[in-house]
């Protein structure tokens, strides 16, 4: 999707000797692909930190949001969890001015955050227009440096779970990973217009997937043999 291009000041520094290509950090990684792996692992030891200590009946605030961030990104980058002091756009487009990210969260937390943790909704098709209207409305704020996809998608995740379902299937990878991604993406900026039925569609297929995954698995497991 190409590189953001960033505003100068101490979010927009590049390591040192990585030829612009990975962001100034604590751990001084200066290849790309070992920086994408760090992230990656990162991400999951903190998702299974705080499925340990989320609260299925809690509400997700933008002070939350960023105590993930940091639970994240905090060992790599001195301004985890921290909002984006820097300006940013990618391929011509242009997010909102950094100096209005905290309004913009609160907004978010006040609009649709709060009215809709806990996700108690029953029908997919509500669940999937609930998160869209969260994933494009949290991506259009663009909050951090570095990371806004994942966790947006990681939001979702948990108020998915806390509606009875799986994380998502998204299928970025593999087959048919391509048109996903584009399809993702998509509906992320028809959300960015106020048309979140695009990304409700996606994420609808995404729920769906991950139920249909996690019931192929309950039928594979091993059976206790009945005496």
């Amino acid at each position: 999707m190409g590189r953001y291009d960033v505003h100068v000041g101490v979010e927009g520094e590049y390591e040192p000797g990585s030829r612009g290509r990975v962001l100034r950090n604590l751990l001084g990684i200066k290849s790309k692909r070992e920086m994408d792996k760090m992230e990656a692992d990162a991400l999951v030891e903190a998702q299974e930190h705080v499925l340990h200590v989320f609260d299925a009946n809690a509400r997700l605030t933008a002070e939350k949001i960023q105590g993930m961030h940091e639970t994240w990104l905090g060992r790599i980058y001195e301004w985890a969890g921290r909002y984006r002091t820097v300006e940013m756009a990618k391929a011509g487009f242009v997010w909102p001015p950094a100096r209005l990210v905290s309004q913009n969260m609160d907004a978010l937390e006040r609009q649709f955050l709060i009215p809709s943790t806990p996700c108690r909704a029953k029908r997919v098709e509500e669940i999937a227009r609930i998160l869209a209207r969260i994933q494009a409305e949290f991506l259009l704020v663009h909050p951090f440096r570095e990371g806004n996809g994942r966790m947006a998608r990681w939001i979702c995740d948990l108020m998915a779970m806390q509606a009875g379902h799986r994380p998502l299937e998204y299928q970025f990878a593999g087959r048919g990973g391509t048109s996903n991604s584009k399809a993702y993406l998509r509906g992320v900026i028809s959300g960015y217009g106020g048309d979140y039925d695009p990304l409700a569609i996606f994420l609808e297929g995404a729920i769906n997937r991950a139920d249909l995954r996690a019931l192929r698995d309950d039928n594979l497991s091993p059976r206790t043999p009945s005496k």
